[in-house]
């Protein structure tokens, strides 16, 4: 499930180019029985199975030794924090990472309570494992290390990256199904256009995600734009 990570894209060409390095640990290869269990009945009843404790901290162990000192074990986790942009940064700021990916119910508690530096989850929905869910993670965070991105001022004005969605793009040709690119981009005035694209910024958070806008600090200039937006929308 890794390995297109390394062959594709921004995070397969930071790979190929030394970046970055990942390196996926097998805990069914710390299992102590010929068929690799790694899981088994919970305790006090109930459906499914739970992930044992000792191959998956040998596994982590083992992980540990591959990364830089200092590199957090992160357990992908419903319970966990939501991860988010600001979380990405930070890992991206770090030597390394350990991400464990679980299954099944779960894991044994007292390998998170012995194990776990932090727990973080990337949504409030149920998938089969934490493998997907850590891809998502190294993708967002890899792409923000240093190097690993041709133009670094395109992260400074990705979605979230402010606190705010993205601001609306287009190219060419000019008229696509009938909608023309906004005049205001088409001018040359950089000044307007920046206004304009920090408003279309505004605006729409505002409109979609009302709760990142709640967590922004705003400026005069920010209120003025957002209170444009909004009349213009009234108007439309």
């Amino acid at each position: 499930m890794f390995a297109p990570l390394a062959q594709f894209g921004v995070v397969g060409r930071a790979i190929r180019r030394n970046l970055a390095r990942v390196t996926p640990v097998d805990p069914r290869a710390f299992a102590t029985d010929p068929h690799g269990t790694v899981d088994d009945r919970p305790y006090g009843g109930g459906p499914g199975m739970v992930i044992r404790v000792e191959p998956f901290a040998t596994a982590i162990k083992a992980a540990r030794g591959q990364v830089p000192s200092g590199s957090p074990v992160v357990f992908l986790s419903p319970q966990g924090k939501a991860f988010d942009q600001a979380t990405a940064q930070r890992y991206a700021g770090l030597p390394g990472l350990v991400l464990v990916a679980g299954r099944y119910e779960g894991f044994d508690e007292r390998l998170i309570e012995s194990a776990a530096d932090e727990e973080v989850s990337v949504g409030d929905f149920v998938m089969s494992g934490g493998e997907i869910a850590a891809l998502a993670i190294m993708d967002a965070t890899l792409r923000l290390r240093p190097g690993v991105l041709g133009d670094e001022h395109s992260v400074e004005e990705e979605s979230f990256a402010t606190g705010l969605l993205d601001y609306p793009h287009y190219t060419r040709p000019e008229v696509a199904h009938g909608r023309p690119v906004p005049r205001v981009l088409m001018e040359g005035n950089h000044e307007a256009i920046r206004r304009w694209r920090r408003k279309q910024a505004l605006g729409r958070t505002s409109l979609r995600r009302p709760d990142l806008l709640g967590n922004t600090e705003l400026s005069d200039e920010d209120r003025r734009l957002l209170d444009e937006f909004r009349a213009e929308q009234r108007v439309t």
